[in-house]
């Protein structure tokens, strides 16, 4: 399959919704609300995610829409776009440049292209499984030949203890070199470009992983759920993404 014409159009929707974000990034008055599970939507996540779906209606109108924020449409479509304007809202709207755009392609309900974008700092990382690229650079995952060398990422250091296993949690801290919350979306473009080794979501939405899924494989990185099964697929709820080196490791240390 040619995924170049989708590829160039996901660029397209990366450059539209930074528009739309730009506008928005370190004001004060985002009409912040709060959801149901207490994860913060603003303005500028609805409006994103509205441009970007205009702009799929128009050029592939046969194909499906997975949002976070204006729900699915056609999502039995051959093809289905999955959108998360602004992953990582709470960094968002304290004017924290560590959340990104998330979109990806599904084919057959499998995810076959995904991308995150930056637009405060201007990274574009785009993956197709087999190869990853940052501003149309090439990028792979850093060798990891230990934990004790790891660099662990993570979105909220509570989020662990409260879906997960938390003892297990605090052990595979205790192992590795660095643990950061530069999480949501931005902990895998740190992974998928070498900057970091693991990143751990001990729950997730289907739009939050499904674009991140093709960006680490390509970039040579093993991408499974918090117990080893694979997230090709919308029914997943946690992730781990890190270094094939150690990736063994981290499961058998977070599944005691």
């Amino acid at each position: 399959m040619d995924l170049l014409p989708y590829e160039t159009f996901m660029r397209e929707l990366a450059e539209a919704s930074a528009a739309v974000i730009l506008q928005y990034f370190g004001k004060k008055h985002l009409g912040t609300e709060f959801k149901a599970d207490e994860s913060p939507v603003t303005v500028a996540d609805r409006e994103a995610e509205r441009v970007m779906r205009e702009l799929i209606e128009a050029r592939f109108p046969a194909h499906g829409i997975l949002g976070e924020e204006w729900g699915n449409t056609r999502p039995d479509a051959e093809f289905v776009w999955v959108l998360d304007p602004i992953d990582g809202t709470k960094s968002f709207i304290t004017a924290v440049p560590l959340f990104g755009t998330l979109i990806g392609l599904l084919h057959r309900g499998k995810p076959i292209l995904g991308c995150i974008n930056q637009p405060v700092l201007k990274q574009l990382v785009i993956g197709n499984g087999k190869e990853t690229t940052l501003n149309g650079e090439v990028f792979r995952v850093r060798p990891c030949p230990s934990l004790a060398q790891a660099t662990l990422l993570t979105c909220d250091p509570l989020y662990p203890a409260k879906y997960q296993n938390g003892a297990a949690w605090g052990a595979l801290c205790q192992k590795v070199r660095i643990v950061r919350t530069w999480g949501d979306c931005y902990g895998y473009l740190l992974v998928a470009t070498g900057w970091a080794d693991i990143m751990a979501d001990p729950i997730m939405n289907p739009w939050d992983y499904l674009p991140v899924v093709p960006i680490i494989e390509g970039a040579g990185g093993k991408i499974t759920d918090w117990h080893g099964a694979p997230v090709n697929h919308v029914h997943a709820k946690s992730i781990i993404a890190c270094a094939p080196e150690v990736h063994v490791e981290v499961l058998r240390i977070l599944n005691p």
